[in-house]
């Protein structure tokens, strides 16, 4: 279980990387599930989910359930309303309700802590901080709420007249912390019938076993490194030791959130459940327009039809259109925490795609591809710095560190103590595992493996195995080790 610091929560949660998940909690849910009657199994899973939330969050299981029911009552009222002039006041009222319960539990302390400093220059007493405790995946499920409202008033979706379809779609474990986000439209089939083929069910284990690698044996490793770099000083940082620890960081949350994005998939695809990818290789992208169709794809279409989109999208005058990606990434990084430093980041980027659309972004395509490349990294690396500095100054700092302006007194933390035989093994995998090499390779090997003797073909499925074997076998033994972060998009 993940041990927690936030004040007025639980110390334990239910992790997919821990012992009583993947040797307790995952085999005799499966076991039960498969043994069940189908009419019984989304009763079953509902069951389980709500187990998996409660390990730790029992307080707020309660609310998460009224507030389900309520959910499921407004949405029927919007499938019986459609197109007549009750139905917008109550999608209005059902997600101002679902928005301010997250303002409420995410953004109380940061809006109070700025109104603070206004009413201290102001000469004016200060208010005491709520220190609200915050649900695990509060933003992922109020996402899903809001998503299952609009579908349903907008005709892409039918409303539930089962609760239990509802309850099902909100608080499906595998989605349930940190997404992907899955638009009810995607799975609504599914809730009701589906059905899981050995196929199927050999992907989920694979795909599994594969995001658990990525979490346990090079995002956990690079964040040993980011870790140790940002808790130093920033006086006390070398360039080249500035722009390492970035460079971990950038591998830290790239293969921690879609480590955890597999997993979900995976758990997903045993239970017959097909959820969107939320990852495609976003370091190979050649521009941060590219970089946003491929990193947390679930968030930035959910952006894009539930906000960009009814803003008016690519529709309106070229000022109107900058406007309105400002306010979507503004957004964007207040939802990732509140904190100024996510809002920072959001602009950050919202910038760069504006800049990019300049010209309708003729003059990109004139730099060569590698430079279009490393200008993307090097975007999407200082803007991690705004994402993991503790505050704004200590963002600001780092970056002059990274970019010379630091000038450390000695050399007192070389490069060479940060990069243990370890973590260089771990970043060369990094380096691979962020392009579609070995993807492709495994398509090239399924396309000709049909062709190749029944004797090679049997070693070569004999050897895919026994690869994923070893690859649990390591991750479980890095568990075993306690060598282990909380995933990052827990936070949010």
């Amino acid at each position: 279980m993940l041990r927690l610091t936030h004040p007025g929560q639980p110390e334990f949660r239910m992790l997919f990387t821990e012992p009583s998940f993947l040797f307790v909690f995952l085999p005799l849910l499966l076991a039960l599930y498969f043994a069940s009657p189908e009419r019984f199994r989304n009763l079953l899973l509902t069951a389980a989910s709500i187990v998996f939330f409660a390990v730790g969050e029992r307080s707020f299981l309660p609310w998460l359930v009224a507030s389900i029911g309520l959910n499921y009552f407004i949405a029927v009222g919007l499938g019986a309303w459609r197109g007549t002039s009750r139905a917008r006041p109550l999608l209005v009222v059902g997600i101002i309700r679902d928005l301010l319960l997250l303002l409420a539990f995410k953004y109380a302390d940061f809006f109070c802590h700025n109104l603070n400093r206004i009413l201290a220059w102001l000469g004016q007493s200060t208010l005491a901080l709520p220190h609200i405790a915050l649900p695990l995946g509060i933003s992922f499920f109020t996402f899903h709420k809001i998503s299952y409202k609009i579908d349903v008033y907008r005709g892409d979706a039918e409303a539930r007249r089962n609760p239990l379809d509802l309850a099902l779609y909100i608080l499906l474990f595998p989605q349930l912390i940190a997404g992907p986000i899955v638009r009810y439209h995607d799975i609504a089939d599914e809730l009701v019938r589906r059905t899981v083929t050995a196929s199927d069910f050999a992907i989920g284990i694979r795909r599994f076993i594969v995001g658990f690698g990525k979490k346990q044996l090079i995002a956990n490793i690079a964040a040993l490194c980011a870790d140790n770099i940002f808790a130093l000083p920033p006086n006390q940082l070398a360039t080249d030791l500035a722009w390492l620890g970035v460079a971990c960081y950038t591998i830290q949350i790239y293969f921690d959130f879609s480590g955890y994005s597999d997993m979900a998939i995976g758990l997903a695809r045993m239970f017959g459940f097909h959820f969107p990818e939320n990852f495609n290789f976003p370091y190979i992208s050649t521009s941060i327009t590219d970089f946003w169709r491929r990193w947390h794809m679930s968030l930035s279409r959910w952006f894009r039809d539930y906000l960009y989109i009814p803003l008016g999208g690519n529709r309106s005058a070229p000022s109107r259109t900058y406007l309105n990606l400002l306010l979507v990434f503004f957004l964007c990084g207040l939802w990732h925490g509140a904190s100024w430093n996510f809002v920072i980041w959001g602009l950050f980027h919202g910038g760069f795609l504006i800049l990019e659309r300049l010209g309708r972004g003729q003059w990109l395509l004139l730099v060569p591809k590698p430079l279009r490349h490393c200008y993307t990294l090097l975007v999407v690396m200082v803007g991690w710095v705004f994402f993991r500095a503790d505050n704004l100054g200590h963002a600001l700092s780092y970056l002059g560190a990274m970019f010379g302006r630091a000038q450390p007194t000695s050399n007192l933390h070389p490069l060479a103590m940060f990069l243990t035989p370890e973590r260089l093994l771990a970043l060369l995998a990094a380096v691979i595992g962020s392009t579609p090499l070995l993807p492709r390779l495994g398509r090239h090997l399924e396309r000709t493996q049909p062709s190749l003797p029944s004797a090679l073909r049997n070693s070569i499925d004999v050897l895919r195995v026994a690869a994923l074997c070893a690859l649990f076998v390591l991750a479980v033994s890095q568990v075993a080790a306690g060598t282990y972060n909380p995933f990052i998009y827990f936070r949010f």
